[in-house]
């Protein structure tokens, strides 16, 4: 890893140097194989006070560059806050590139497969339809459905009155029966 340290109207002491590369060394944990790091730290004055501003610029190999600007009052806070943004830039990277799966989806889906008969699973999978024969087409009376439907622990009886029209007679929640 090249590390460039680089200062802009302000002189690199060693004490910051030291810290800068300090900083810098924390960022190997990832495993993102960085190729360099340039930091750029520089001051500037506004409305008569000093600010430090800090820029880091990191390379991957094969992977985008990660920039980190910071502005502070103090150079050791900016450059200690934009190294935490670092990590937490290089930290997502890396979860991203551990996490998510390398395999594709029809791989996933023919590995599931693998010995299953889909064709019979589905016949399997499907509800049977037991054909039942109504006594629908005889007509009858209202009160023998009625005596039925009580004796039985069905809670709707379908039947043809005398008049050819088909009917239902159910039981309702308050214990009565209704007729449709």
């Amino acid at each position: 890893m090249n590390i460039s340290l680089t200062g802009r109207h302000l002189e690199l002491t060693d004490a910051i140097k030291s810290h800068m590369n300090a900083s810098i060394e924390t960022l190997n944990k990832y495993n993102m194989d960085i190729t360099s790091v340039n930091v750029v730290a520089s001051t500037q004055t506004k409305k008569g006070k000093e600010h430090s501003m800090v820029e880091f610029v990191i390379n991957l190999a094969g992977k985008n560059s990660v920039i980190i600007k910071q502005n502070d009052d103090d150079l050791y806070a900016a450059i200690d806050i934009a190294i935490e943004r670092a990590q937490k830039a290089m930290r997502r990277m890396h979860d991203r590139e551990v996490d998510h799966q390398k395999v594709g989806l029809n791989e996933i889906k023919a590995e599931a497969n693998d010995g299953v008969d889909l064709k019979a699973q589905a016949l399997a999978n499907e509800d049977e339809i037991v054909p039942v024969e109504l006594e629908l087409y005889k007509p009858r009376e209202v009160e023998d459905v009625l005596n039925d439907l009580k004796d039985s622990g069905k809670m709707f009886e379908i039947f043809m009155d005398n008049d050819q029209k088909t009917r239902v007679l159910y039981k309702r929640n308050d214990g009565k029966f209704g007729l449709y």
